[in-house]
């Protein structure tokens, strides 16, 4: 993995801190199955999940919500799985 990808991963880790507990165990287990074996398209799509506000986001995951975005679609559903 190039140093790029790496710097990038770790701010997509970090940013995945929430304060939220229940998003923080939601994310924990993202990373642990996924590793830094992801994607660009995934990289995007979780860059863009993460800018949301924490309620959002969770309502989002948990399924009280869905969105139109088909980008955002396979994320949220992957996390939903998860």
């Amino acid at each position: 993995m190039d140093e790029a990808k790496r710097a990038r991963l770790g701010k997509l880790r970090w940013h995945c801190r929430r304060a939220l507990l229940e998003l923080d165990l939601v994310f924990q287990r993202f990373w642990e199955g996924t590793g830094d074996e992801i994607d660009e398209e995934t990289e995007a799509a979780l860059a863009r999940l993460l800018e949301m506000e924490d309620h959002d986001l969770w309502d989002l995951v948990s399924g009280r919500r869905d969105t139109a975005d088909p980008q955002l679609n396979g994320m949220v559903e992957r996390l939903r799985r998860i």
